[in-house]
């Protein structure tokens, strides 16, 4: 009798068991419908340190969707407080207006070339947008056997584009590790990240564009103080940096960057770094916690990897609790991570943590729109993710109602 009633006992626990793992594998895979808005919890998933700083209000948010039916979005540039530019991997720029996803795209490309990770990419204003409506793009190309990226500058007029030109051309790049960020500093230059090309040992020939992080005028050409004469390097030593911005209070520059993937090194090694005027970054000498004299280590690391797609450091007053943190859009890791830097040591990570337990799956650009809210996009229609019907779409994090 007495084993009959333990035996009972152990099938009882393991089908609670069962019960439990589906039930919280559900919680986290089930997508979010189209229209639906989600409340989401503050407490952190994660942590390095915790903040002895006085602590903010907090303003409790939901996520809404904003539109859907894109195809691969990379990034988002605000032309106006009703109207966002979005760049579709294929080649095209969309245009969002009022809250509705218009029809006909404002330009394609259509000498992207578009066989792996590269494509369309980023989208940047110019600091004069409101003047002279520039806009600028990076997108990679085929000529021949080899792949470029290069940054083109447009006027928006509105419903198509004029006066295209090449601001830099020639970038090595790849179907992987094409890059390619590129974004305004307080400084009015614009900065340009690279890839590597999956060929390395670029990354530290300061005579290559490649596995770089570039700094050029917003008419291309190379400004007098950069830190090695006539080039637009600005860093070196990346593998494939994606996301960059600046702290609107100290204007530290901070950027994220993928790790190895097996076959340039062991998995993960995802890097959250501080940007200094001509400091090498250490690929492909080093990667995950290694050091070596003559490069700058990262301030955070991630393995397993959360492939950092994205960069913001958002500087609204919707959400004080937010104010000068670091986000990223993670692509594998399928979330928006959140990163808090101390504000008096901008080498100093004091926590991280992945908001909220809602699956939206993987996650490209994270922008703060003129509104104040945290706008994001998905990319699940990139080859490597699991879209439904609603794929890809742009979400926000707004006050809850």
């Amino acid at each position: 009798m007495r084993k009959r009633i333990i035996i009972l006992l152990v099938l009882l626990v393991a089908v609670a068991g069962v019960w439990l793992a589906v039930d919280r594998f559900a919680l986290f895979q089930d997508r979010v419908a189209p229209g639906e808005k989600i409340s989401l919890d503050e407490s952190a998933n994660s942590s390095v340190a915790t903040d002895t700083e006085q602590r903010p209000e907090t303003v409790p948010y939901e996520i809404e969707e904003v539109v859907g039916g894109l195809a691969v979005p990379w990034s988002m540039a605000f032309s106006s407080s009703e109207r966002i530019l979005v760049t579709e991997r294929p080649g095209r720029i969309r245009v969002i207006e009022a809250g509705k996803l218009l029809t006909q795209p404002l330009h394609t490309f259509s000498e992207v070339a578009t066989g792996g990770e590269e494509g369309l990419m980023s989208l940047a204003l110019h600091p004069q947008y409101a003047e002279n409506r520039l806009v600028y793009a990076s997108l990679a190309y085929e000529t021949g056997q080899d792949m470029f990226v290069k940054v083109v500058r447009f006027e928006d007029k509105g419903d198509a584009i004029g006066d295209v030109t090449i601001i830099i051309d020639r970038i090595p790049a790849a179907q992987f590790h094409a890059g390619c960020r590129i974004a305004f500093g307080p400084d009015g230059k614009l900065y340009i990240t690279t890839g590597d090309a999956t060929e390395k040992n670029l990354a530290q020939d300061l005579g290559s564009l490649a596995g770089k992080i570039l700094r050029v005028n917003a008419d291309g050409s190379i400004p007098e103080d950069n830190p090695f004469p006539g080039s637009a390097v600005w860093s070196y030593g990346h593998r494939n940096p994606q996301g960059i911005d600046w702290h609107p209070v100290s204007g530290e520059f901070y950027s994220t960057e993928h790790g190895p993937s097996t076959f340039d090194g062991p998995a993960g090694g995802d890097e959250v770094n501080r940007i200094v005027k001509g400091a090498n970054y250490g690929w492909p000498l080093i990667s995950h916690e290694e050091t070596r004299e003559g490069t700058v280590a990262p301030l955070l690391v991630f393995t397993p990897a959360e492939a950092p797609g994205s960069a913001l450091v958002y500087s609204g007053a919707v959400f004080p609790q937010f104010q000068n943190n670091l986000f990223f859009g993670a692509l594998k890791g399928e979330g928006l991570m959140r990163v808090v830097i101390s504000a008096e040591n901008p080498d100093t990570v004091l926590s991280y943590e992945k908001l909220g337990d809602v699956n939206f799956g993987r996650i490209r650009d994270v922008a703060e729109g003129p509104d104040g809210y945290i706008y994001f996009s998905t990319s699940n229609r990139d080859g490597r993710g699991d879209p439904d019907a609603a794929d890809d779409r742009v979400f926000r994090m707004r006050p809850k109602r």
